[in-house]
């Protein structure tokens, strides 16, 4: 079942649209059923977009009320806890290409070890971001568009940036960033 689950979503079911196109509760609908049978563990209610690639699927799970986004390339050994959003083609790639001896090609030199990727609940994860091997991103973090996560993320925060960074915290008064620059430079406060 699990190989006749991996043909269908690969040859049908990826290529079905995503709200709001016609057929979208369709699409969602199939996409969501045949995961059940292709991943280790999957939630409820989860939303599995358009184009979204995990290869066998084997070692993935995926939580309750969670999302595959539009294109994501997830890897092996990912856990993606319950919550979660995730934008547009996010990658999530568990191993690498080993590249140290510089008298060898790449291409020959194998692949690094797998590192298992872990995110936690309540996370939101924007467009375009890439999270590399070993990395596990905290309960309640955000990660904005177009970062790179190469360390851990701490639970309830803000990262963003290449490589990601600390932003602030969510639950953080974030009425300094809304001040015009002027305003900041000077030590002033707008009204």
């Amino acid at each position: 079942m699990r190989t006749l689950a991996l043909f269908l979503y690969y040859v049908f079911a990826r290529h079905l649209p995503t709200q709001p196109m016609p057929g979208w509760r369709l699409g969602y609908w199939l996409r969501g059923r045949l995961v059940r049978r292709i991943f280790r563990r999957c939630g409820e209610d989860v939303l599995i977009k358009h184009g979204a690639y995990f290869g066998s699927g084997s070692e993935i799970e995926l939580g309750a009320r969670s999302q595959l986004g539009h294109n994501a390339r997830i890897d092996h050994d990912v856990v993606i806890g319950d919550d979660v959003l995730m934008g547009p083609d996010v990658v999530m790639m568990s191993a690498g290409h080993a590249y140290e001896d510089p008298s060898l090609p790449i291409n020959r030199q194998g692949q690094t070890p797998r590192q298992p990727i872990r995110i936690g609940n309540d996370v939101w994860i924007g467009t375009r971001v890439v999270v590399l091997p070993g990395v596990h991103i905290g309960d309640g973090a955000v990660v904005g568009a177009n970062a790179v996560v190469t360390k851990d993320v701490p639970p309830r925060s803000v990262v963003a940036g290449v490589p990601a960074r600390v932003v602030r915290m969510r639950g953080e008064s974030d009425l300094r960033r809304r001040e015009p620059a002027y305003l900041r430079a000077a030590g002033g406060r707008s009204l």
